[in-house]
């Protein structure tokens, strides 16, 4: 890991468990600040919430806190009170159908991010351009963010003209097929130097599983396709970690976040500012009480 990785791992993530002393005093104060450095919104609307106490979800009825994962709508929260993330594609979460809602993270994107995040129940999979679509799941044909613009480029052309492009893009030419920081905010693609070159990324696939569940929907003939990315380095700061698996398996909303600094930076080639930390606005909260709740009981 470079100096640059560590530095993220420890700052916009989970410490690196390396970094933690045996010492128990150090541990509770590690559970207790599990997350450092993110530029989120103010959690004292979810204080307030959480003082209140669990309220009825008006479309359901169900007893919900913060919002109602089955009905993907705020509960005791106002949408003016939540932060909105604007995102630079598309993301589509396959969720098993055998997967608890109330203890996926899936739908902390769909709240925050609602108009570039879909969520799909298995076998419900929609139509994919397989040169403008990426599957993030570890694999022995995954590739890296870095190297997956290279790879998709590589698809379109091989689509174009009937063979492999064996020659690499020259870096100016694979900047050319990305957004300029004004362009992400205007929607537009950046038109460099002439160049007519498509940005080849549109949709980015998720599977919102259990991780013993995944091999069901990552096998479906659909996705096959895909062109698969795999994050590698990052470990899970989940809770809920499912035993006798690595600490690299994420959750759906770090895999989300995750891959989306990946793409700012090494895609991009933007300065990564904190864009999307507000993705993890729930999740770093309730990490928080969970962390708390730890202490308090003792277990830490």
């Amino acid at each position: 890991m470079s100096s640059l990785d560590q530095d993220h791992c420890l700052h916009r993530g989970c410490r690196d468990k390396t970094t933690v002393s045996s010492d128990s005093s150090d541990t509770c104060k590690l559970a207790k600040q599990p997350l450092q450095g993110l530029k989120l919104a103010s959690h004292a609307v979810l204080v307030k919430a959480q003082q209140r106490g669990r309220l009825k979800c008006s479309k359901c009825g169900g007893s919900r806190m913060f919002f109602c994962y089955t009905c993907c709508s705020l509960v005791g929260v106002s949408l003016q009170e939540i932060p909105l993330i604007k995102l630079p594609v598309k993301i589509d979460i396959i969720k098993h159908p055998n997967e608890t809602d109330g203890k996926s993270t899936a739908i902390h994107a769909k709240i925050l991010s609602p108009t570039d995040v879909t969520i799909y129940t298995y076998p419900c999979i929609p139509e994919f351009e397989k040169e403008k679509v990426v599957l993030v799941f570890p694999g022995p044909g995954a590739v890296s963010v870095q190297a997956m613009m290279q790879c998709l480029l590589d698809r379109t052309d091989s689509r174009s003209y009937g063979e492999p492009c064996m020659k690499r893009l020259k870096r100016d030419e694979v900047q050319d097929a990305t957004y300029t920081d004004k362009s992400l905010e205007s929607g537009t693609q950046n038109e460099a130097k002439g160049s007519s070159r498509v940005f080849p990324l549109q949709r980015v696939v998720f599977i919102d599983s259990t991780w013993n569940q995944t091999n069901k929907i990552s096998t479906d003939e659909r996705l096959q396709d895909l062109l698969q990315v795999e994050l590698k380095m990052r470990k899970t700061c989940f809770w809920r970690h499912q035993k006798g698996k690595p600490d690299t398996y994420l959750s759906t909303i770090e895999a989300i976040y995750y891959f989306l600094t990946d793409f700012h930076e090494h895609c991009l080639s933007l300065e990564y500012n904190g864009e999307y930390d507000n993705l993890l606005f729930f999740y770093s909260y309730l990490h928080s009480v969970v962390n708390k709740a730890k202490v308090s009981a003792g277990k830490c």
